[in-house]
């Protein structure tokens, strides 16, 4: 996960939120903006990239909808083959 917040707002998301993963800042828009998900108000689109081991760009979700992200995202992992641990 990604996002144009600071380190510290990202922080105290994921410990609000109970993530087990890290967030990475963005704050000066660079990857986002490399990844093409920057939008024009400043902040970043709500979009999930799925790569592969080898480092391949296997799909790109741009209809992610924060109600359904986690179920919608294991999904489409099954779906595009990566294993399950």
């Amino acid at each position: 996960m990604a996002s144009v917040d600071s380190i510290e707002d990202n922080t105290a998301f994921a410990k609000e939120h109970n993530a087990g993963f890290p967030i990475l800042s963005d704050p000066g828009k660079k990857m986002s903006e490399a990844y093409g998900v920057l939008h024009t108000g400043g902040f970043a689109n709500r979009w999930t990239y799925y790569i592969d081991a080898q480092g391949v760009l296997v799909k790109v979700d741009k209809e992610v909808k924060p109600q359904s992200a986690g179920a919608d995202l294991a999904r489409n992992m099954r779906a595009l083959g990566f294993p399950e641990k």
